[in-house]
């Protein structure tokens, strides 16, 4: 039995569970205890305590209000006809929009026109809707922006991962944007990779020793430096994907957060290394960062929480590399986002952080809470596999862990 922590005053529901175990066992088989029953509460009563213990460990369901994606993408076109309405599939009621498609969306009206095309496929999800960082934008569309409900700008470093040809290179340019969106209090989010070596130029600039391995620690003293100069500016590090940017986050101040990716929570190194299903940007990097992951969600962290970054791609591109071409990047989760997250925090005693991690710690930080209680509903499951893969029309995805087990599904409304 895989029990979570309850903290009471003067008992650890551990404790109370290691004595009424082998009652449970006895009388009603394996048994489960849901994370929505596991929440702070004085309990002074040591009978009252077993009973409470006993009741929870009857049920096998878990409840979350207003689960929120805060880093998704929903593509254009025809796959974006398919991929929009998995949000609602995988249980989540918001879905915070990445802007780089092709062209990006790098102002106001391309932002709320893609809003509109979003909400015409599914009017029932909470879309928040982002800019794309670049030369284009001003300090007096920022303005604009938030005045029109635009969310957030997100930055890209050049080149570092899918639609990012247009990205930065020089965060000081845009301090003037910086001060606008601190100002207008908007959000940055941050792509947290700095650009590779180049392997095919022996420049001194290119051998600088940077490859998607280290690219990311070695963008830290960029968020440093950008906290610094705009401390009350909302950052969000992106994606996080190793103990230094856990750590790193941790160490700032109230103002920067950091998300977190389901599939991250899972992969390795050696997860993606010939697997291109597995390969996203950031990739998966060694053990003990996906362990650093996994501590600061079973910690609760209020500054970390749950962006997909989920990133559909036609098969012919994700599953096909040529001399010339690599597969593309990014890993597809949306429409199994809520089962997989809980079946991935079960599996290292963190499913009681599940609604903070999905809903409460990222509406906290960006200010949406939740338009109603209505909560979605999971249920434990045995022998259920996640669907080989979704298509509409002519498009078709395929989604992280196709075929594979997974011990939740969601309870229809």
């Amino acid at each position: 039995m895989n029990a979570v922590r309850l903290s009471f005053r003067k008992m650890q529901l551990s404790d109370w569970m290691q004595v009424a175990k082998a009652f449970i066992d006895v009388t009603i088989g394996s048994i489960y205890v849901p994370a929505a029953a596991f929440q702070e509460t004085e309990v002074t009563d040591e009978r009252q305590m077993i009973e409470l213990d006993l009741k929870m460990a009857e049920a096998e369901t878990i409840s979350v209000t207003a689960p929120a994606d805060f880093h998704v993408h929903l593509r254009q076109g025809a796959l974006s006809e398919l991929v929009t309405s998995h949000v609602r599939l995988g249980g989540f009621t918001l879905a915070y929009v990445m802007p780089n498609l092709q062209p990006p969306i790098k102002n106001t009206e391309e932002a709320l026109l893609y809003k509109a095309q979003l909400q015409a496929i599914d009017p029932t999800i909470e879309y928040l809707m982002t800019l794309y960082l670049s030369p284009e934008l001003t300090p007096g569309e920022i303005r604009k922006a938030k005045a029109a409900g635009v969310v957030g700008v997100k930055s890209y470093p050049r080149g570092v991962t899918t639609n990012s040809d247009g990205g930065i290179e020089s965060y000081e340019t845009y301090y003037p944007i910086f001060r606008a969106m601190e100002e207008v209090d908007m959000v940055l989010n941050l792509h947290g990779e700095v650009p590779s070596s180049s392997s095919s130029s022996p420049t001194t600039s290119s051998n600088n020793n940077i490859c998607v391995l280290n690219a990311e620690p070695l963008f830290l003293p960029h968020l440093i430096q950008l906290h610094s100069a705009f401390p009350k500016l909302r950052i969000v590090l992106e994606h996080a994907t190793t103990r230094a940017a856990v750590e790193c986050v941790k160490s700032l101040g109230e103002t920067v957060a950091c998300t977190i990716t389901a599939h991250h929570l899972a992969l390795t190194v050696d997860d993606w290394a010939g697997q291109a299903w597995h390969f996203c940007k950031p990739v998966a990097k060694f053990p003990d960062d996906r362990l650093a992951l996994r501590e600061v969600v079973k910690e609760g962290h209020p500054r970390f929480f749950l962006g997909s970054d989920s990133a559909p791609h036609p098969p012919s591109k994700k599953s096909t590399a040529s001399p010339s071409q690599p597969c593309a990047a990014g890993v597809y989760t949306s429409p199994i986002l809520l089962p997989l997250t809980a079946h991935l925090l079960e599996s290292f005693g963190a499913l009681d952080k599940l609604e903070g991690f999905v809903s409460g710690h990222g509406r906290a930080f960006y200010r949406r809470p939740a338009k109603s209680e209505r909560k979605t509903v999971l249920k434990r499951v045995s022998g259920k596999s996640v669907e080989a893969k979704w298509t509409k029309g002519g498009e078709e995805v395929v989604p992280f862990w196709a075929g594979k087990a997974i011990g939740w599904e969601i309870v229809p409304e």
